[in-house]
């Protein structure tokens, strides 16, 4: 029979992921299985991006390749605004 742990339980574990913890050291230290802390912690990156969790395999799958976009996108954004800064930088000549 598995474990029913408490909302606050779980957002406690994420939280400690989160901080830089181990997964690992995580489930060691909370007594929880690895698949269930990689499940809480899912769940807490689609809710981040406002998506809601659900236990259908197609639907999560579907889930995960939006965020891997949504994280490629968030990368390029940060390329190209770095790239505009430093290229707006150069045509700026220092006082004399």
């Amino acid at each position: 029979m598995p474990k029913i742990y408490s909302d606050e339980f779980k957002k406690d574990a994420v939280a400690m992921v989160a901080a830089g913890s181990t997964q690992k050291k995580v489930c060691q230290d909370l007594g929880v299985s690895k698949t269930a802390l990689q499940s809480w912690v899912n769940d807490d990156r689609f809710r981040a991006h406002g998506l809601t969790p659900t236990r259908d395999p197609d639907e999560r799958r579907e889930m995960t390749a939006a965020l891997r976009r949504i994280r490629e996108l968030e990368m390029e954004n940060e390329v190209l605004r770095r790239a505009a800064a430093y290229l707006s930088q150069a045509h700026i000549t220092p006082p004399k």
